[in-house]
């Protein structure tokens, strides 16, 4: 999905009920003005809606003399008494900068310099400031940057001493320790355009100061056209500069290393509260829900979180998200247009974890938790709940995985069940294991089907003829089957293969479109080469606008080995389109016989790397698919009208809504005595963290080496040679998507054993037999 250049923040402006109160500012922001009425509101509303409230603002007027722009500072002025206006005579933004600095109250520990066309996230302050105060010895803190306006294009680059002698990797905007600043006697500079941010970053630099790279993309660099003209001219200047600049600081050396995120050095470390002071919120009259969540990534449950909270947030809620795996997380700006967002990953050592979970839920006056598929958030919980015994907890369970520690998060849910207030699930047959296997109370359970679109997945809307030109698909008057999902194990796309050569040996009038990525996607690739299906399937890869994908096809299919209730199958309903689909998780609670075909799942679960599939599964789904196509229009016409009848996302926001509600105006407390056990719950999370330390350092390396082409962290003992070195990374990628990757390099370790013991016992009778040859030799 590509980055949305028009969700900048400062579009609007909110409210925080915080500008009332009478505070000490921590940070003072400086920004450095001449003539800029034009992007100031907007920077300005960046600031007034930071969630960290400690600020104050320094404008230095730099001798502006546009009659508009001396307007604006006076309405400026008047918006909020943390800001300031100082007035001088023009000499750069360099030296209006120190003054700003010069200025700020006793108060203040940091400094920000922020241009008057420049914008900030609404966390950039907040978790700036905690990453600073949790790392000490660190002298200044940054984010990954989005260009916006003439150009746009995103800045991530990994912080390299070496590389920043060279070039400059950083930005003007970077949250500073004040002692540091004035340590190095600030920006010092008396030439304009002499980049005095990289003169700073380097002469911090020259004094053993480091800072910390924040993983998220917080601020936001405005580009303006360029000057051709002034950009020729100044290029002699710019030379002169750079020269200069590097004859200071070339000594400078490489050693000294940023703190960058996602990071694992977790040891056994006690768990430390941030020690933060807290405003919080003003009681409102809303809901305000704390969801902790792994990741904000493509999926079906992802997507029903984002339903849940955008649908919510009309109805008098405020979200709050934690999220606890590193993660590319695309779906991040459509989930901040309704929820505030920390990824716990981008800027916090994870011993400071559980404080910062507790001192958002005391800032955000939270009155419910709600966690769903973070395994971290279930280790969490009942310190959480120790903690805060006052509000309720729940939990949302999309599925339950026998090949993940028995159970997955159903059998974390089960543990818990005297922490969780309830917990919701998608189908009936989750919610009979979770009675049946796990031994949970019937009342604390509940189904909540999740709802699809039904306005945004109608077939009203699409074209199909113009959409197979779209996407290159010559029909030629086939049938098309589609397959939506993520290319990975628990979607058995080997079984489809076999499943599209089977039925093309008993029908040529068929194109499977294949839209989705993952790990097994060039395997799959190479399958439907082998099998001589390259005429049959389209490979589309990763397709956000899946609503276009339904249109095109005729029936979709699902062969799952594992499956709550899949969205797929709701919004191919939704859009007309009959669903194939294994008969897993509620599957078969959705697709009746009216709307599509049930196939029995004949391989166990804990076998899902067998990939040799009966020929008796793989001729189910070609009857299936068979006997839809015979009878298509009558599928068709009954698929819409039962997502219509029940399915849709209104009827699952008003059950949710209802849920919520009866939770928190009838969550009664009267036992407390787990708040003696804080101290209990917070060794379960010390072990927690240590069992999963090798894991999260895979996923950090692997996240970086998505993000920045490094090398991931591997089980070493396993030899790195050619197609062995292909193996191990398969290995290493399903032992960790499966949640025994710490279990795997146990057993790999045992066999090690095993193999030295059995090398040696060989090497012994080696011995034996050559000693026993030559005494009989001598004789």
């Amino acid at each position: 999905m590509e980055y949305n250049y028009n969700l900048y923040p400062g579009r609007e402006r909110k409210h925080f009920n915080y500008i009332e109160k009478e505070i000490e500012p921590k940070i003072t922001i400086v920004t450095a003005y001449y003539n800029g009425h034009k992007y100031i509101d907007e920077t300005i509303n960046s600031v007034l809606n930071q969630t960290f409230p400690f600020w104050e603002m320094i404008i230095v007027n730099d001798g502006s003399n546009d009659e508009e722009s001396l307007k604006k500072l006076e309405e400026i002025k008047n918006i909020d008494k943390r800001i300031k206006v100082l007035n001088k005579k023009n000499s750069g933004p360099a030296e209006s900068r120190d003054l700003g600095a010069k200025n700020s109250s006793d108060s203040s520990k940091y400094l920000l310099f922020l241009d008057c066309d420049d914008l900030i996230e609404n966390t950039y302050l907040e978790c700036a400031y905690i990453t600073l105060e949790t790392n000490k010895n660190a002298s200044w803190a940054y984010t990954d940057t989005v260009n916006f306006g003439e150009q746009e294009f995103l800045w991530q680059k990994k912080f390299k001493t070496e590389i920043e002698k060279k070039e400059n990797l950083l930005v003007l905007t970077a949250l500073i320790r004040k002692e540091a600043f004035f340590e190095v006697n600030g920006f010092d500079v008396k030439e304009k355009d002499f980049f005095e941010d990289w003169y700073l970053w380097l002469k911090l630099l020259n004094k053993k100061m480091y800072p910390i790279r924040i993983n998220q993309l917080g601020f936001w660099y405005r580009k303006k056209k360029l000057d051709e003209s002034k950009l020729a001219k100044d290029l002699l200047h710019v030379k002169e500069i750079t020269k200069k600049i590097l004859e200071e600081f070339k000594s400078i050396p490489n050693s000294i290393k940023a703190i960058q995120y996602p990071k694992q050095d977790y040891n056994w470390d006690l768990l430390e509260d941030i020690n933060v002071e807290i405003l919080s919120k003003e009681k409102d009259g809303k809901k305000h829900i704390l969801f902790i969540l792994p990741w904000l990534a493509l999926g079906g449950a992802d997507k029903f979180n984002l339903d849940l909270i955008k649908g919510l947030s009309k109805r008098d809620y405020e979200f709050s998200i934690v999220t606890t795996e590193p993660n590319v997380n695309i779906w991040r700006q459509e989930f901040e247009e309704y929820a505030t967002v920390y990824d716990l990953t981008t800027f916090l050592d994870r011993k400071y974890w559980p404080s910062f979970i507790n001192y958002i839920i005391k800032k955000e006056n939270i009155d419910l938790i709600m966690n769903s598929n973070s395994t971290y958030g279930y280790a969490a919980l009942p310190y959480i709940k120790a903690c805060n015994p006052g509000i309720p907890i729940i939990d949302y369970i999309h599925m339950e995985e026998w090949y993940n520690r028995n159970g997955g998060f159903s059998r974390d849910t089960a543990n818990l069940e005297e922490v969780i207030e309830k917990t919701l699930v998608c189908n009936e047959n989750s919610k009979k294991i979770l009675q049946n296997y796990f031994g949970r109370k019937e009342e604390k359970i509940e189904t909540v089907y999740i709802g699809v679109d039904s306005e945004k997945f109608n077939p009203e809307k699409y074209n199909k003829e113009e959409l197979l030109k779209k996407y290159k698909i010559n029909s030629d008057g086939k049938k098309i089957i589609g397959f939506i999902a993520r290319i990975d194990l628990q979607k058995r796309p080997y079984l489809l293969m076999k499943i599209l050569r089977a039925l093309k040996e008993k029908r040529e009038d068929f194109i499977a479109i294949i839209a989705g990525d993952g790990p097994l996607l060039s395997s799959i690739k190479r399958k439907a080469k082998k099998y001589n299906l390259e005429k049959n399937v389209k490979f589309l890869g990763a397709i956000s606008n899946t609503e276009e994908l339904y249109s095109m096809c005729d029936i979709t299919l699902n062969c799952s080995i594992k499956e709550g209730l899949a969205l797929t199958s709701y919004e191919s309903l939704s859009m007309g389109v009959p669903v194939v689909s294994a008969n897993v998780g509620g599957q078969a609670e959705l697709i009746n016989n009216d709307v599509g075909v049930i196939v029995p799942c004949l391989q166990k679960e804990e076998d899902i790397l067998n990939y040799e599939y009966t020929d008796e599964e793989i001729e189910n789904y070609v009857e299936a698919i068979n006997k839809i196509f015979d009878n298509l229009q009558y599928y068709k016409k009954n698929a819409r009208k039962l997502i219509l009848n029940k399915f849709t996302i209104e009827k699952m926001i008003e059950k949710m809504d209802l849920n919520f509600n009866n939770i928190i105006s009838n969550y009664n407390n009267e036992d407390s005595c787990i708040e003696k056990y804080k101290d209990v719950f917070k060794e379960i999370i010390t072990r927690y963290f240590m069992f999963h330390a090798e894991e999260y350092d895979w996923i950090c390396k692997e996240y970086n080496q998505i993000l920045f082409g490094e090398e991931t962290s591997e089980i070493q003992e396993i030899p790195t040679e050619g197609k062995q070195e292909k193996i191990k990374r398969k290995i290493i990628r399903i032992t960790v998507k499966l949640h025994i990757y710490n279990e795997s390099k146990i057993i790999y370790r045992i066999l090690v054993k095993i193999k030295d013991i059995i090398k040696l016992l060989i090497q012994l009778i080696k011995q034996i037999f050559k000693h026993i040859f030559r005494i009989g030799v001598k004789k």
